[in-house]
């Protein structure tokens, strides 16, 4: 049973004009967060914004890298070679740490975005060149990858620290991958049902998938995101909820 948890959101995702998600609502409430590198989402003015916010509020700053697919958020799936997903990784986290530095923090740690998430959770070879890219920047950084995925396999061999996240809102198959946002289900939209599953999966380590079977699971970290319309809301009752059941919140560097 875990008595210890990181509660991370994605952060930092506007774009010029544009304004996505509540990050200076919901980053008092979280321990971590994944800031959006220019790829999939965010521009300069936007990152420095969101490093500030989180620096004020004693959060801890991941890089969030993504395919180059601004119109598609990062969704998409590209057909990349492992050489050039690792390069974009690698500029990325550079993006960041000007702004890290500028500021006077560390980045902890780095979360891919969306469909590079989602890939490299099966595909080895992908994760590997993901995590040499994160090493060869800096081999402090942790990984933050899908609980029971390529990614901490990847981590693992290549040296780096990793971190097993699961998701507040989002469904699983019974191989532990999320369900597409093609397929009906994928999100769960009910909050005393994702709540539930948090606590089972943070407490018991088991998490029921789509299909109805119980499947094993393990939590170092729990995604929570901050763009929806009741986000601010869901937030604090997760928070909630894992101060009841006696689990403490706190960053990656204190967990893994």
């Amino acid at each position: 049973m875990a008595t210890i948890v990181d509660l991370n959101c994605d952060m930092g995702e506007s774009f010029g004009a544009y304004k996505i998600g509540l990050d200076e609502e919901v980053a008092k409430y979280i321990s971590s967060a994944n800031v959006a590198c220019g790829f999939h989402a965010s521009d300069p003015v936007v990152m420095d914004k969101t490093v500030k916010i989180l620096k004020e509020n004693n959060v801890n700053l991941g890089a969030h890298p993504g395919y180059p697919d601004l119109m598609g958020f990062g969704r998409r799936n590209m057909n990349v070679s492992p050489k050039d997903a690792k390069a974009y990784v690698m500029y990325q986290i550079g993006a960041l740490s000007a702004f890290a530095k500028a500021n006077n923090i560390k980045i902890q740690h780095v979360k891919p975005h969306g469909a590079l998430y989602n890939t490299a959770g099966k595909d080895y070879a992908l994760s590997k060149a993901i995590c040499e890219g994160i090493y060869e920047v800096d081999p402090s950084l942790i990984l933050l990858g899908l609980s029971g995925s390529q990614m901490l396999k990847a981590a693992a061999d290549t040296g780096l620290k990793c971190a097993k996240e699961v998701f507040a809102d989002r469904a699983y198959e019974e191989d532990g991958s999320l369900v597409a946002r093609t397929k009906p289900g994928a999100v769960i939209t009910d909050e005393d049902e994702a709540i539930k599953r948090v606590i089972g999966m943070v407490k018991y380590g088991k998490v029921t998938a789509i299909t109805g079977k119980e499947i094993p699971i393990e939590a170092n970290s729990i995604c929570v995101h901050g763009d929806g319309a009741k986000a601010l809301e869901f937030v604090r009752k997760i928070r909630d909820a894992l101060t009841m059941e006696n689990i403490k919140i706190a960053p990656l560097c204190e967990i893994v």
